[in-house]
C-alpha cells in the first residue's frame, strides 16, 4: 500500500465494514497478509501504522461489546495495556465481558459473555467503556486462568504498576464461595511486581512449587568490570541463578553469544546457573528442579501441573 493516508483515518472498524473504508475483500486479505492492516480483537482490525494506546484499543472493543455488559478477564487486561491472553489464543484476541446477574446474556456467535455477579466498585468507566477495575481483573484471572498463567497475568498487571499485590491479597481474601477463589488466594501471596515475563513467573512458581525458597526477581549484579548485570531470579547467597530462555529473546545466535558472554562473567564471580526453557518449564520431566534442587540441597515436590 503506497497511500500515507491511514485506513479509516487510523481508527478500528469491522470486518464486516470494510468496504466502507474503501477495501474491496481482495484488498482486505491483501492489507491483512502484507501486515498493513492489524487485528485488535477478533472482527475488529485497525491500519497497522495507527499508534497503539488505551484509546484505541477501547474504540476496538466499543465495536463489539454490548453497551450494558462490562468488559472482563483478558480482554479487560488488554484494556488496561496488559497481554494476559495465554500462548495459544495470542492471535484470537476473541473478547470476553461480564453481564451482572439477573440480566439476559448476550449472544454473540464467537464472542464470549458470562454472568457474574459484579459490585459497582468493581467497574470503570474507560472512554465510555464500562471496564472491570484492576484488582476485579486481577482478581478473575487469579480464580480463572491455569495456575502458571494466572501467575504470568497478576505478575504482569503488578508489574505495569495497575494493582499492588496487598490489595490483591486483601480483594481476594474478602471473597467467598467464588469459583477458583482458593488458587486466587495462594498465588495473590506470590505476585511478584518486579517480573518482567511470562517467562519468569512460570519458572518462579515451579521453583515454589516445588517447595524450594522463593528466588529474588531481577536481582542486580555488578561484575568485575563493574557493569551491571540483571540475573531473572537468583538465591544470592548460595550464587545461584536460574534463568528463562524465551523463544523470542533467547533463540538467534548473537542472543546465545550475549548470554553466554553475561554469565561466563557471573560465573567468574561463583555464580551457578540453571537454564529453563519452556519445554523445561511444562511437561512431565523434573530435570529442571532436580537440577536447581541439587544446587540446593532439597529434593523437589513432584510436579502436578
Amino acid at each position: 500500500m503506497e497511500t500515507t493516508t491511514l485506513i479509516n483515518a487510523g481508527q478500528p472498524f469491522l470486518y464486516r465494514d470494510h468496504g466502507a473504508v474503501g477495501l474491496s475483500d481482495t484488498a482486505f486479505r491483501a492489507a491483512f497478509a502484507d501486515g498493513h492492516i492489524v487485528r485488535l480483537i477478533d472482527r475488529v482490525y485497525v491500519d497497522a501504522r495507527a499508534e497503539d494506546s488505551r484509546e484505541l484499543r477501547v474504540e476496538a472493543a466499543r465495536l463489539v461489546v454490548p453497551a450494558h455488559a462490562v468488559v472482563s478477564d483478558e480482554t479487560a487486561a488488554w484494556i488496561w495495556g496488559v497481554d494476559a491472553y495465554k500462548p495459544s489464543d495470542r492471535h484470537r484476541f476473541e473478547p470476553q465481558w461480564v453481564v451482572p446477574h439477573g440480566r439476559g446474556r448476550t449472544r454473540v456467535e464467537g464472542l464470549a459473555c458470562r454472568q457474574a455477579l459484579i459490585d459497582d466498585e468493581d467497574v470503570l468507566e474507560v472512554g465510555g467503556l464500562a471496564v472491570t477495575h484492576p484488582l476485579r481483573t486481577t482478581s478473575d484471572l487469579l480464580r480463572k486462568q491455569w495456575r502458571p498463567y494466572a501467575m504470568a497475568s497478576a505478575d504482569a498487571m503488578a508489574h505495569a504498576g495497575l494493582v499492588r499485590p496487598m490489595d490483591v491479597r486483601a480483594y481476594v481474601a474478602r471473597l467467598k464461595g467464588y469459583r477458583g477463589i482458593r488458587q486466587a488466594r495462594v498465588l495473590a501471596q506470590l505476585i511478584e511486581p518486579k517480573s518482567a515475563s511470562p517467562g519468569e513467573s512460570w519458572t518462579r512458581l515451579r521453583l515454589t512449587d516445588a517447595g524450594f525458597p522463593r528466588p529474588q526477581a531481577q536481582v542486580e549484579v555488578a561484575d568485575a568490570a563493574g557493569l551491571q548485570r540483571f540475573l531473572d531470579l537468583a538465591y544470592v547467597r548460595r550464587r545461584i541463578a536460574v534463568e528463562y530462555d524465551g523463544r523470542e529473546f533467547h533463540t538467534a545466535d548473537p542472543d546465545d553469544v550475549h548470554d553466554e558472554e553475561r554469565r561466563r562473567l557471573l560465573i567468574a564471580m561463583g555464580y551457578r546457573f540453571v537454564i529453563a526453557r519452556y519445554e523445561q518449564v511444562f511437561g512431565a520431566d523434573p530435570a529442571f528442579e532436580r537440577g536447581v534442587g541439587e544446587l540446593l540441597g532439597m529434593t523437589p515436590i513432584a510436579r502436578w501441573w
